[in-house]
C-alpha cells in the first residue's frame, strides 16, 4: 500500500516536458502587423510607368480622350504626382512619340547598313513599322493621330514628321534601287514611289486603329507589297 507521501514523490518526479504541460497556458500576446511600407519607384521609374499606363489606356475601347484625373486613377496616385514627371499631358504624349520615333529609326537605320539590296530595304522598312504598331496597339493610336486630336498641335506636327522622315528613308532606298535599274530618272521615280509607300502604310496603320486593333496591318502585306514596290 503507498501512502500519500509515496504520491508526492511520485508526482516531484516527473520530466521537465510533463511539468511544463501541467503548467496554465498563457493568453497569446497580441501581435501588432505592421503594413509593409510601399515601394517607392526609383529615379526614372514611375516616369516610364506612366507611358506604359497611358499606352495601355490608349488601347481600351473609347479612349478618345485620356484626362490626367483617369491616368492618375489608374496608377492610384494623385494628379500632382504625375506633373512632378512630366509638365503637362503633352509632354507625355511627347514621350510616347519619342519612344516610337527611337524604336522604329533604330530598326530602320540598322535595315539600311545591314541589308545590301534596296529592294529588300524597302520591304523591311515597311514591314518593321507595321509590325511595330501591331505590337503596340496604344501606340498605333498616336501614330495616326487619333489619340491627338483634342491635344496640343505640336503633337500632331511631330507625328506628321515622323511621317515625312519614314518617306525620307524610303527615298534613299528607292533611289538606289531605281539607279540600279537604269531609270533615266531616279530622283523622280523614287520620290513617287516614296510617297504612295508611306501612304499605303499609314493607310494600313488607320485601319488598324479603327477597326479596334481586329485588322492587321501586316495582313497580306508581302503581296501589296510585291504589287506596290515592283
Amino acid at each position: 500500500m503507498t501512502d500519500n507521501n509515496d504520491a508526492d514523490t511520485a508526482d516531484s518526479t516527473a520530466s521537465p516536458d510533463e511539468a511544463a504541460a501541467l503548467q496554465p497556458v498563457a493568453a497569446a500576446a497580441p501581435v501588432a502587423v505592421t503594413p509593409p511600407a510601399r515601394k517607392r519607384p526609383k529615379p526614372g521609374e514611375r516616369r516610364v510607368q506612366i507611358l506604359e499606363t497611358l499606352a495601355t489606356m490608349l488601347e481600351l475601347p473609347g479612349a478618345d480622350r485620356i484626362t490626367t484625373a483617369a491616368l492618375a486613377a489608374k496608377l492610384d496616385v494623385s494628379e500632382a504626382a504625375l506633373y512632378r514627371h512630366f509638365a503637362s499631358k503633352a509632354q507625355m504624349f511627347e514621350g510616347l512619340i519619342e519612344f516610337i520615333e527611337t524604336s522604329v529609326f533604330t530598326l530602320v537605320n540598322q535595315i539600311q547598313e545591314r541589308e545590301p539590296q534596296p529592294a529588300a530595304q524597302v520591304q523591311k522598312m515597311l514591314t518593321v513599322l507595321l509590325q511595330f504598331a501591331e505590337k503596340n496597339p496604344g501606340m498605333a493610336r498616336v501614330m495616326v493621330g487619333d489619340a491627338l486630336v483634342f491635344e496640343n498641335e505640336r503633337l500632331l506636327t511631330r507625328m506628321n514628321a515622323f511621317f515625312e522622315r519614314f518617306e525620307s528613308q524610303l527615298r534613299q532606298s528607292l533611289r538606289g534601287r531605281a539607279e540600279d535599274a537604269g531609270s533615266a530618272t531616279p530622283t523622280v521615280d523614287a520620290n513617287a514611289q516614296a510617297s504612295v509607300l508611306t501612304a499605303f502604310a499609314v493607310g494600313r496603320l488607320q485601319r488598324f486603329a479603327r477597326s479596334g486593333f481586329k485588322r492587321s496591318p501586316v495582313e497580306h502585306l508581302d503581296a501589296a507589297l510585291r504589287m506596290l514596290a515592283s
